[in-house]
């Protein structure tokens, strides 16, 4: 078959014994990767959210009409002037991770340390010294009111409007003072309000075709999930009338077993205002469901298809199922509502969604000889370093000391091979910093990758690290894995342990 991938029918590949990793030619696109070893055996039900984890969106597309959409709020409803309908939204200007400083009006990247590596001001790449002043000397409190963490796919259409309003005022119209803080909470409140009001969600509704990418293995993968045993469940903050929509668009009729997709879950909660659900008590309510509304006078005693359900707690569900915690896992996009608050507040385990993979690992090994280079060049770096450190050292020492083996050695002859040296490290740094923008160029023209900051993993990528059992590019990979997996992580290594 050279190389061929054979997709198996959806009537056989519950019955597959094999992991299809295995047997078939997976790319690394659709893996699901390890931080935390999980028996998949051991797991007896499986969660699911809704909006970009099940709902896989057009990114472009939705995006580009929430900051239409935001526009249109801030110009109407809170005053801002009419140039702001000429701005065109830039999807790469922004990626998940960075942090907005409503004092300031800038946003920036930071590594696992809390240190800020780059940082924009409007779309202007603040210098090394002007980055290093505002940020080196501050400890940097995500919690506290002066920033905010973009760490969702429906937060990156603000983050991009902040920037072009600073832009626009600033550059356009020549505003000398910007209440930032005010500006941001005004985007907030419109995009919030976008929400609400539904205006963003019954676009969608109307054109789902346009707005959510179909995903033909997704169907196939919750018949597996549920032929080997295992319940399944909706857990979402989106309410009943989108969920019933949206869902049914994404999976009635597409399996013959399957002809509504209510049939793939066990039970289904809307409205669930996650991370409430995970840190506060709040009873379910339940809904009719054919027409949404609250069914008045329903003593819960169990969680089931007669109805949907809104609202709830962890508590309560957990009361409900008689299902330990670590035999549950929750699978999400978000990694603070979805993933670090289950993983603190309860012991279900985690998978996290996340669709920038597939272009990361598609860059990354685009870019696998410049990634070599990179690091033989760190390492000559380090080398030429401990040399000129070294060489100084000697060049401070009195004739007749004896010291590393060398007495009375010619100190301008030193001196002459320390000023080599360090045009030789200037060379070097100089070609580094080339290869370096090359592989972050091919990842995201301003921030590079998603998961990495400098030579250190991003602030995301450790929480994706930290937090995230497992993760993955989409729902529909755990297709391609045995019920029966054993995801087992990767031996982690410390400095010294690499030599």
């Amino acid at each position: 078959m050279s190389g061929q991938k054979v997709e198996p029918s959806a009537a056989t590949i519950s019955n597959q014994p094999m992991d299809f990793t295995e047997k078939y030619h997976l790319s690394p696109q659709r893996k699901i990767f390890v931080n935390r070893n999980l028996r998949f055996e051991q797991i007896q039900m499986i969660g699911f959210d809704m909006d970009y984890t099940l709902l896989k969106y057009r990114k472009q597309s939705i995006e580009a009409l929430s900051y239409k959409l935001t526009v249109e709020k801030l110009i109407k409803q809170y005053g801002y002037p009419p140039e702001l309908d000429s701005m065109v939204y830039d999807p790469a200007f922004v990626v998940r991770g960075l942090v907005v400083d409503k004092k300031t009006g800038n946003i920036f990247k930071m590594d696992h340390h809390n240190h800020v590596g780059r940082v924009y001001h409007g779309r202007r790449l603040l210098s090394r010294e002007e980055r290093k002043s505002l940020y080196r000397n501050a400890k940097i409190r995500l919690s506290g009111p002066r920033y905010h963490w973009i760490d969702t796919m429906f937060a990156l259409p603000e983050a991009v409007l902040y920037a072009d309003i600073i832009d626009l005022f600033e550059l356009r119209l020549g505003r000398k003072r910007i209440d930032f803080r005010q500006l941001f909470e005004d985007i907030r409140g419109a995009i919030d309000e976008c929400h609400r009001d539904d205006s963003l969600k019954s676009v969608i509704r109307s054109n789902f075709a346009e707005f959510i990418e179909e995903d033909p293995d997704l169907p196939v993968a919750l018949h597996k999930l549920r032929s080997a045993g295992k319940k399944l469940f909706v857990l979402t903050n989106s309410y009943g009338p989108y969920t019933q929509a949206a869902m049914s668009h994404l999976l009635d009729g597409k399996l013959s077993e399957y002809p509504v997709w209510q049939n793939y879950f066990d039970f289904t909660i809307v409205g669930a205002s996650k991370p409430a659900f995970f840190n506060e008590d709040r009873k379910f309510l339940a809904l009719d469901k054919t027409t949404g509304d609250v069914v008045e006078n329903v003593e819960i005693t169990a969680l089931d298809r007669q109805f949907i359900f809104q609202g709830g707690s962890v508590s309560e569900f957990e009361r409900f199922i008689d299902v330990p915690g670590e035999e549950i896992l929750y699978v999400g996009d978000h990694i603070y509502g979805d993933i670090i608050r289950s993983k603190k507040e309860s012991l279900w385990r985690t998978a996290l969604v996340l669709e920038e993979m597939e272009e990361e690992i598609g860059v990354a090994r685009q870019k696998r000889d410049a990634q070599s280079q990179l690091i033989a060049l760190e390492e000559e770096r380090s080398m030429l370093e401990h040399e000129i450190t070294q060489k100084k050292l000697l060049s401070n020492v009195k004739n007749g000391d004896e010291t590393e083996g060398r007495a009375n050695f010619d100190k301008k002859q030193l001196r002459l091979e320390i000023d080599i040296s360090k045009k030789e490290l200037r060379s070097l740094i100089e070609q580094r910093d080339r290869v370096e923008s090359e592989i972050d160029r091919a990842y995201n023209p301003y921030w590079g990758s998603v998961f990495k900051e400098g030579n250190d993993n991003s602030c995301f990528g450790r929480q994706v690290e930290r937090y995230a059992c497992l993760y993955t590019s989409r729902v529909s990979n755990f297709r391609f894995y045995s019920p029966v997996q054993y995801f087992r992580s990767p031996r982690h290594w410390m400095a010294h342990e690499k030599l």
